[in-house]
């Protein structure tokens, strides 16, 4: 888990002008991230199409996108590959130019950290997991998606929710190649849930007939992760 800290002198500066503007920042790695209180207060002012708050209870908006760690896998494109299997009658396995090959689509969204940031008007590129499962031929037995990262890391989500228009395996960030900071090369992108559910250096999506609780969930963190219902933990 990140945690706010203090800036360093040196930076004093650029401290005390977010600090008049009305924001705390947030140090990680000698890196700023800004949260706009301002921003924050309008935010929470704001209504989705559905009903819901835009801005999840007790989140605070950042104004750009912040590491949150991890054992890293390898960043290169050209020993990527994504293996989709399970309950499945096509499986198959995709390297990161067969990737691009598939339908592409670009989406704006929002996203949240279970550590209580938000990130309005994100923008990502990628696969959509919905057309991914389209090709695998899903069985009916499908009932989950279990996405399968570097060094063992998984995260579980429903079909139902992982079929959604907006779930996507993710390729580029903000038109430019995901840093590897941020999963690179490629990373699950699931935005209604906490941010924690978009696996990161994505190796794999199994589909399951059974709810297989990943790395975060077996260590107290909540199976589902419904932001607006702030399920944080078990």
């Amino acid at each position: 888990m990140s945690e706010i800290l203090r800036p360093k002198m040196t930076d004093r500066r650029t401290f005390l002008r977010a600090a008049l503007g009305g924001t705390v920042v947030a140090a990680l790695g000698g890196a700023y991230y800004v949260i706009d209180d301002a921003g924050t207060r309008e935010a929470r002012k704001m209504v989705l199409a559905d009903g819901r708050p835009r801005l999840p209870p007790n989140q605070h908006l950042l104004q750009r996108l912040k590491p949150m760690g991890g054992e890293e896998g390898d960043p290169n494109p050209a020993v990527f590959s994504l293996k989709v299997y399970g309950e499945c009658d096509a499986p198959f396995s995709v390297d990161f130019a067969g990737l691009l090959a598939l339908p592409q689509t670009t989406q704006t969204c929002d996203v949240h950290c279970v550590t209580k940031w938000s990130l309005f008007d994100s923008h990502w590129t990628g696969v959509k997991l919905a057309d991914i499962a389209a090709k695998a031929k899903l069985k009916a037995t499908a009932r989950y998606v279990i996405f399968e990262s570097a060094h063992g890391y998984t995260s579980n989500v429903p079909l139902r929710e992982a079929l959604r228009p907006n779930v996507m395996v993710a390729h580029k960030y903000e038109g430019q190649a995901i840093p590897q900071a941020h999963g690179a090369p490629v990373r699950a992108l699931v935005p209604e849930l906490y941010f924690w559910k978009s696996s990161k250096w994505l190796t794999g999506i199994r589909f399951s007939p059974v709810d297989v609780p990943g790395y975060w969930e077996t260590r107290g963190y909540s199976n589902h992760a419904d932001p607006w219902k702030e399920e944080r933990y078990s």
